[in-house]
């Protein structure tokens, strides 16, 4: 058996849009440095209502984004003046560090309509050394990660090192994240080498053992553990793992291994200290009430 099988979570991270939440969990809270995962989508809205769904801006403390798509495309906005539209297979890497606020809007009608909109978006949590670093956000298209394919199998490397391959996306701490399609019959390995580990079925089954998993799962291997899993069906997997970074404390988006630092960034959002993006300043999200201050479970966390 996995150390631990993870069934995904419904959450509204905004009034159109409901996710998939896998992390954090209250008998999980980290995989390696990865402190957050969503799985948004299949989407399919109305086009009146696609602006529903738009992310307003709002801040982030502590922590890399990072942002992956099957499907569609989100245009993303920040306080560095960045504007990037993310496309299928791209890596957009925002690391906040002291503190950072973007928007995310979804932008073209007529993708939401025909439901191709899919999405994984996951944290990282930065090491104590880098916590307060200055933010930086970086776009890598996929002609710029490495792939490797053979019978059955094909796969993307989106950060950090495994199976021989190793990302161009730097990251602050290590750790792995692939993207891999599994044929019907076919058999992958876990990667070995790494603290923790976790595998995320984002479509299909698989087989490890005699027990079969299903969509909407995240198996979480330890050290030791030698894990080879048999595709049920044709399988969407996503791998994530890495060294752990210590504990860490997370409050709607804001991660630190310091308590009093997040008490800092919610003053710093209230008192404007965190700037918006200079071109999405017209809304944003105000920080939770204080009827959410409460140890378990947190507010809902945003993209």
């Amino acid at each position: 058996m996995p150390e631990i099988v993870i069934n995904a979570r419904k959450a509204a991270i905004g009034p159109g849009l409901m996710v998939n939440r896998i992390l954090p969990f209250r008998m999980r809270r980290m995989v390696g440095p990865f402190i957050f995962m969503d799985h948004a989508g299949p989407v399919r809205l109305s086009t009146e209502k696609g602006p529903s769904m738009d992310v307003l801006p709002h801040p982030h403390i502590g922590l890399s984004t990072v942002s992956y798509l099957f499907k569609g495309n989100v245009t993303h906005r920040d306080s560095l003046g960045v504007k990037q539209v993310i496309e299928p297979g791209e890596v957009n890497w925002m690391t906040a560090g002291k503190g950072i606020a973007h928007s995310e809007r979804f932008e073209d009608p007529a993708i939401l309509a025909g439901g191709q909109l899919e999405m994984i978006q996951t944290w990282v949590a930065l090491p104590e050394k880098d916590e307060e670093a200055d933010p930086t956000f970086f776009n890598y298209q996929k002609d710029r990660l490495p792939v490797f394919e053979e019978k059955g199998l094909w796969m993307r490397q989106i950060a950090g090192e495994a199976y021989g391959l190793k990302s161009n996306v730097p990251t602050h701490s290590p750790l792995f994240y692939l993207h891999v399609e599994l044929q019907r019959g076919h058999r992958l390995n876990v990667p070995e080498g790494y603290e923790e580990r976790g595998l995320y079925i984002a479509k299909g089954s698989l087989e490890w053992g005699s027990q079969v998993y299903e969509m909407g799962q995240l198996l979480v291997f330890g050290k030791n553990e030698q894990a080879s899993v048999k595709a049920v069906t044709d399988c969407t997997i996503m791998l994530l793992g890495g060294e752990p970074v210590g504990e860490r404390f997370i409050w709607w988006n804001f991660v630190s291994s310091r308590k009093e630092r997040i008490e800092q960034a919610k003053e710093d959002w209230k008192q404007g200290r965190i700037v918006l993006p200079p071109d999405d300043q017209d809304t944003f999200i105000p920080l939770p009430e204080e009827k959410f201050k409460r140890k378990d479970p947190p507010p809902e966390a945003l993209s």
